[in-house]
């Protein structure tokens, strides 16, 4: 089942905070379990943001984890950065699990990345300029509440409400996902890739990393092989209509650009809106209704298009 939805604007910032907060609680009946936003703000000249979490709400909740030990990871995430030559600028404890941080720095971020993601039961959740990850469990409402992402300021935004079926209700198991630790690209997936295996072992041997079994993070790793091996964006997600099998519609962002690609069989709904200004795409129309109260033409892609737009 699940729910995707995205939207983007061109040339200007925006609540998409709000926005995508409307969207995704209006495809709430498809994904009770969890909700993620991926939320492309506007980025600072030579700062990167990190979103991480030290827990899963469900180990806070059912006391597996007390305060001290969460202390304890969050004080080794902060020890490690410092040794690594980063400088925060700001911090912001989103939940008692949950933190994030804009800093700067100019060393090796990857192995950086790697030192943090070392600690027993810390996850960097999106480390990028523009891209801010938050996903818990809850509906969008809840979620959206708990980490104060009404009026989030941005140029565009995607999000997934989750139905679990193959994994554990998680943090880690939900969408979005971020292409690690390549900078601000993630994908929110609805489908299922039948040669995931295959292609995660040849992403692997090309040394790329998974912090998850999910098939939907290889379409976010995979975009993100092809945009690191020179190809544009639009090219990148055409390949992959023709290199991933399965049944799947996708919707993915960078930086500065928002895409969705459905595979040749179409299986899994999507519905568009565009204007010159604005582009809504959801798996039901009701969540683009819920941006656009008003009369509005919408149209569903066709089996096996890929389309990009431009911030």
């Amino acid at each position: 089942m699940c729910g995707i939805a995205g939207l983007i604007h061109r040339g200007k910032s925006a609540d998409v905070g709000s926005e995508l907060t409307s969207m995704l609680q209006a495809l709430k009946h498809r994904g009770p379990d969890s909700t993620g936003f991926a939320l492309y703000g506007n980025p600072r000249e030579d700062e990167y943001v990190m979103r991480f979490k030290v827990a899963e709400q469900e180990d806070m909740r059912h006391g597996f984890l007390i305060h001290d030990q969460v202390k304890e990871r969050k004080g080794e995430v902060d020890r490690r950065l410092e040794e690594s030559g980063v400088r925060k600028t700001e911090e912001l404890e989103a939940t008692e699990y949950a933190f994030r941080y804009r800093f700067s720095f100019d060393g090796d971020m990857k192995r950086t990345a790697d030192y943090v993601e070392d600690i027993d039961g810390v996850e960097i959740l999106s480390l990028g300029n523009a891209l801010e990850l938050i996903k818990d469990l809850g509906d969008a409402t809840v979620v959206s509440k708990q980490y104060s992402l009404g009026g989030f300021e941005g140029t565009h935004a995607i999000g997934h409400t989750r139905m679990a079926t193959e994994s554990d209700v998680d943090i880690r198991s939900a969408h979005p996902y971020w292409a690690y630790p390549y900078n601000d690209i993630a994908v929110v997936h609805n489908g299922q890739l039948t040669n995931y295996w295959g292609f995660r072992r040849e992403m692997e041997r090309r040394n790329h990393r998974f912090m998850s079994n999910c098939d939907s993070e290889l379409i976010a790793v995979y975009i993100a092989d092809r945009l690191d091996r020179g190809d544009e964006l639009e090219e990148a997600m055409t390949r992959s209509v023709d290199e991933l099998d399965g049944v799947f519609t996708y919707v993915v962002a960078t930086e500065d650009k928002l895409g969705m690609a459905k595979d040749v069989m179409a299986a899994k709904p999507m519905v568009l809106y565009e204007s010159d200004e604005f582009v809504a795409l959801a798996s039901e129309e009701v969540a683009i209704r819920s941006v656009f109260p008003h009369e509005i033409d919408t149209y569903d892609p066709y089996e096996g298009e890929v389309k990009v737009w431009q911030s």
